[in-house]
């Protein structure tokens, strides 16, 4: 069961390429912090702009680094199904532990499509799949009756949830079970959706504050709801800041501000501007992470 601060890493560039030197760093940093886990290749590393042979190389760098300290979840998802597999198949060679798929963006599938797409990624390659069900982006959302025949499969084990629907944790755990991995994928609400059946959050936030982030986590498990709460009411303004445009530009900022890796995004991303980089400084130190 993967549970707790799952940080969704961002991608270091250098004008040429992936910063390795800089990313490898930071996925040390981050397990240092507490964090729990760490998805190479998600959308705040900037997937969609990565080349096949980066995205692979990232999975490599991310693995290697990891040494079996925490679990790596590789981003493997495409809407072409056949690509897919491809990068999932690296992803079990390069050593991850897990992968996370998309619902394929731009295509638009039914639920029956959703279920056939899954369900050929599960057949081909022996490697557990945890669902990313996100239609802010990839429009389509997949259904908990959907998410219910693939969790009959044996490696289908989990869904990062990234509709902020409160009521849809609950949902999935009295239909699915307790023992179906919920991830929530939306920072300002990961607190309630833990009371709400989770296990844990795959994290933009953590990517600046994983301590703080883990902490929470470890607070909820302890049935410390002080603690959590007060953690939660110092990340917030953090978690709004970080999405005032899209990510994971101003997260790149952070990060930047905490000397950890260089602000460039790829096009068609553009550099925050400075309204929301004094957001992000701002938030950043009412958390009591930079002066």
């Amino acid at each position: 069961m993967f549970k707790g601060s799952i940080v969704a890493l961002i991608t270091p560039f250098t004008e040429s390429g992936v910063d390795e030197k800089a990313f490898q760093s930071f996925v040390d940093w981050q397990i240092r912090e507490g964090t729990q886990g760490v998805v190479p290749c998600g959308t705040t590393g900037e997937s969609p702009t990565l080349s096949h042979p980066e995205h692979e190389r990232v999975i490599e760098l991310c693995v290697e680094v990891a040494k079996g300290r925490v679990p790596v979840i590789a981003g493997t998802g495409s809407n072409s199904t056949e690509e897919a597999i491809s990068l999932t198949r690296h992803a079990k060679k390069a050593g991850a532990d897990a992968a996370l798929i998309v619902t394929p963006y731009y295509n638009k599938p039914t639920q029956e499509g959703l279920y056939q797409h899954y369900r050929a990624i599960h057949d081909a390659v022996e490697l557990p799949i945890v669902i990313y069900n996100i239609p802010g982006r990839s429009v389509i959302d997949m259904s908990v009756d959907t998410m219910a025949r693939l969790a009959e499969l044996p490696r289908i084990v989990g869904v990062k949830d990234a509709t902020a629907d409160l009521v849809r944790p609950l949902a999935t755990r009295v239909r699915i079970g307790p023992e179906f991995c919920q991830l929530s994928g939306e920072d300002a609400t990961a607190t309630a959706f833990l009371a709400q059946g989770g296990h844990g959050c795959i994290s933009v936030t953590a990517n600046i504050a994983p301590r703080l982030c883990a902490e929470m986590h470890a607070a909820w498990e302890e049935g410390n709801l002080a603690r959590m709460g007060a953690i939660r009411d110092l990340l917030m303004p953090l978690h709004r800041a970080l999405f005032l445009e899209t990510s994971p530009g101003p997260v790149k900022v952070g990060a930047k501000l905490l000397g950890l890796s260089d602000d460039r995004v790829r096009l068609p991303l553009v550099p925050p501007g400075e309204a929301t980089r004094a957001a992000v400084r701002e938030a950043m130190a009412f958390a009591g992470l930079i002066n």
